[in-house]
């Protein structure tokens, strides 16, 4: 993937998730599990882009 195509794709998450923040009225607890959510989505989705994610497959334990 492009690294245009990365900068752009957080740009949009970042946009939406403070348009969710600001202006959707939720419970303080609701948005902090939301936000948490996001994050470990975008981490786990950026690791898989850049190949780390998929080299952890093949590290055997034991």
């Amino acid at each position: 993937m492009p690294l245009m195509n990365l900068i752009i794709s957080l740009i949009v998450v970042g946009v939406l998730l403070w348009l969710i923040n600001t202006y959707i009225p939720m419970d303080r607890k609701i948005k902090s599990i939301l936000n948490v959510v996001v994050v470990i989505a975008v981490v786990l989705w950026l690791l898989s882009a850049f190949g780390v994610l998929g080299s952890l497959n093949n590290v055997r334990i034991g």
